[in-house]
């Protein structure tokens, strides 16, 4: 945990260019003069080989210039990760769980200041490699479509309005804390353009089709939103191709949407290695070979408006520049935008402040979510006996793409601190059963094929068979049981529900989570997450996993009724809505949330408020959409007020004619439902015509 409520730093431009001597050599080192002028500069003192080489991710040293080297690959997923002793915070499938955008600001702008001592102590150290700078590629707002994913947890889930909320909370945070957007801390990244989910396995040839449809009104929202609406100054092309055209080469998502439609102007990076998909035979990993040589590939990712390749394609580049594929000034145009960013993150005057000093014991709590609780918990003062895989897991609290805590809390050291352990079951009050997967067995493209799980997938998304018997068998003992669902994804429960008193789904928690799983369990708190994706009874409703349409996925179109509903969770406390109102001219909900009530020690519970719109005399649209949440805090007994904005970017419709999105008709029917999940009996409707 960062101890510090402020973290001042100051990185001068001799940390990216030193002087070789006391005096000033160069115009570009002049950090008094506007920025481009330097870049401008510096551009022109670069020869061929040393422009063509700052394209690559790692940029060597460019000693007569003074310039040292520096590495754009760097993680921030959930805390600084892959560098050494770092905070660990939940995955970004349970901060989304939270629907707590400003607890995500918090996190990611700790993450910016913690990133800022490591890289200031590696410049010290002379280190410049891998995951030491502050350039992230971080966050992940690829749409988790299908529960088989393995990279899911890596998401904020299912719904491109809360994706979208919670992926700008992340940019916020890390590119600026609660400063303005005039003071730098590091540079987030957007990732995977476009359209990325699996099936890891084939992830290298894979072609995602998808209607226009589907493509602008899931799949690309969450980047249109977040460009929309901050600085983000990095863009990450995914490894697919996208209707036949392989994204780092696609002149259709990077020209004509990103950069003319869009108006985005930051810097495009390849996945890492992305561009020997384009070309590279392989007998062992199938690619999508759509180039003929490695030079044509990079003719049309740097051609076109690649900026920076992560991987090794240096020579290709080379290659495609002398044979006359890539002029002079377009790779000048590139470096530009490379040379600006490497500028401003190396010599921003970095102030973060935080809104509330998060720690990660209390962000773990915010992101569980309880499904299911006959009346056993809180549970606090009983003997209990803890069983299942994940009890004792060091590991699967801190998912993927993650730094190493200084100590993790197990679920079986935070239950041995909170409550009495018993050597036997039939000695408990409770059983705890600690399941569900691990990120050894979900994940990105890992080395597994055995029964339910592939190359980091899922086959199937049951809870594993022997955890089932092993459930089953204790259930005989005839103690109740509390399910703890460790998880980076959806669990089907339709072949385990009846056999359990209570489910708590944990995700994968943190470096603190044993602790707070203990907390939640004891009823200390009363602050409960939402579900960010659907929990569907069984595999059996799901579409082929290969098949991106949409139709019969997630909360929006799926016409059979799922085991627990996107926005669904329960609470400690009894809440309930009242006065909801809605001024249609400033598009505002609001209302009051009452806490008539606690089983939680607590003198305060949480809960979330979401608003969805459907459009009744469109057959084409979804079911219903998410456009506003508000994340509330009442007094047990008593009442908070709650005001939503819904911005009217949420409410556009697709236009088959122009294959665009659009504002809806002027008087055109919608209805507004008010609740606690998407769930048709949890919601409060609001009809209304709309007005331009």
């Amino acid at each position: 945990m960062l101890k510090h409520l402020t973290y001042i730093l100051i990185l001068t431009a001799s940390l990216l260019f030193p002087l070789t001597s006391t005096a000033q050599q160069y115009t570009f080192q002049d950090t008094s003069l506007d920025i481009d002028a330097r870049v401008n500069d510096l551009i022109g003192r670069l020869s061929m080989d040393e422009k063509l080489s700052l394209m690559e991710h790692r940029n060597p040293a460019i000693p007569r210039l003074g310039l040292k080297a520096y590495s754009w690959w760097n993680e921030a997923l959930h805390g600084v990760g892959r560098n050494g002793t770092a905070t660990v915070w939940p995955m970004p499938i349970a901060i989304a769980a939270s629907f707590n955008s400003e607890m995500a600001e918090d996190i990611f702008a700790q993450t910016a200041t913690e990133a800022h001592r490591k890289y200031n102590e590696a410049q010290a150290n002379g280190k410049y490699d891998d995951y030491t700078g502050l350039t992230f590629f971080t966050p992940n707002i690829n749409i988790f479509r299908d529960p088989r994913w393995g990279r899911g947890m890596e998401t904020y889930g299912e719904d491109p309005f809360l994706t979208a909320t919670m992926g700008l909370a992340c940019v916020g945070g890390l590119q600026h804390g609660d400063n303005d957007k005039s003071v730098l801390s590091a540079a987030a990244c957007l990732k995977h353009l476009a359209v990325h989910s699996g099936p890891e396995g084939i992830r290298h040839q894979f072609d995602a089709n998808v209607s226009q449809r589907d493509l602008w009104t899931t799949y690309l929202p969450a980047f249109e939103y977040i460009i929309k609406c901050s600085d983000v100054r990095q863009i990450m092309c995914g490894y697919n191709r996208l209707n036949g055209t392989p994204c780092c080469t696609n002149r259709e998502l990077l020209v004509d949407i990103l950069r003319n439609k869009w108006h985005y102007d930051g810097i495009i990076v390849t996945d890492c290695w992305a561009l020997n998909d384009c070309w590279e035979r392989d007998t062992v990993i199938p690619r999508h070979e759509t180039h003929a040589t490695a030079a044509l590939a990079a003719s049309d990712a740097f051609g076109s408006e690649v900026d920076l390749e992560c991987g090794s394609g240096l020579q290709a580049l080379k290659t495609a520049v002398d044979s006359g594929y890539i002029s002079e000034s377009k790779i000048d145009d590139h470096l530009r935008r490379i040379l600006k960013l490497r500028m401003q993150v190396a010599e921003a005057r970095t102030e973060i402040r935080h809104r509330s000093q998060t720690s990660p014991h209390d962000a773990a709590t915010e992101t569980f979510v309880l499904l299911k609780n006959d009346g056993i918990l809180p549970i606090d003062g009983k003997r209990i006996y803890l069983a299942g895989p994940n009890a004792n897991d060091t590991l699967m609290p801190l998912g993927n793409y993650n730094g190493t805590p200084l100590h993790t809390s197990t679920i079986s050291e935070g239950m041995a601190k909170r409550f009495t352990m018993t050597e036997t079951a039939s000695k408990a009050d409770i059983i705890i059963y600690a399941g569900g997967l691990n990120p050894q067995l979900e994940g990105e493209e890992l080395p597994i094929d055995i029964p339910g799980f592939h190359k980091g997938d899922r086959t199937m998304i049951e809870l594993p068979e022997n955890q089932v018997d092993e459930i089953k068998q204790l259930k005989k003992i005839g103690k109740p049981i509390v399910l703890l669902l460790c998880s980076g994804s959806a669990i089907a429960l339709e072949n385990i529900i009846d056999e359990t008193n209570a489910i708590m789904v944990c995700w994968y928690g943190g470096e603190d989570m044993g602790k707070a799983v203990a907390s939640a369990l004891a009823g200390d708190c009363d602050n409960f997450g939402r579900l960010p994706v659907t929990f569907y009874k069984s595999t059996a409703q799901l579409p082929d996993f290969d098949d991106y349409d949409m139709q019969g996925r997630t909360y929006k179109y799926m016409s059979e009724e799922p085991m627990f509903p996107f926005g669904y969770g329960l609470s400690y406390s009894d809440f309930k809505l009242s006065n909801i109102n809605f001024d249609k001219s400033q598009m505002r909900i609001t209302g009051t949330v009452h806490n008539n009530g606690t089983k939680a020690h607590c003198k305060s519970g949480k809960t979330t408020v979401q608003v969805y719109i459907s459009y009744p005399n469109d057959k084409n649209a979804p079911k219903k959409a998410l456009v506003g949440i508000a994340k509330v805090e009442v007094p047990v007994n008593g009442e908070r007020e709650f005001g939503i904005n819904i911005d009217r970017f949420w409410l556009r419709k697709f236009d088959e004619k122009t294959n665009e999105m659009r504002e809806p008709t002027n008087g055109e029917k919608m209805i507004l439902h008010v609740g606690f999940s998407s769930d048709d009996n949890d919601l409060n409707d609001i009809t209304f015509k709309y007005k331009r």
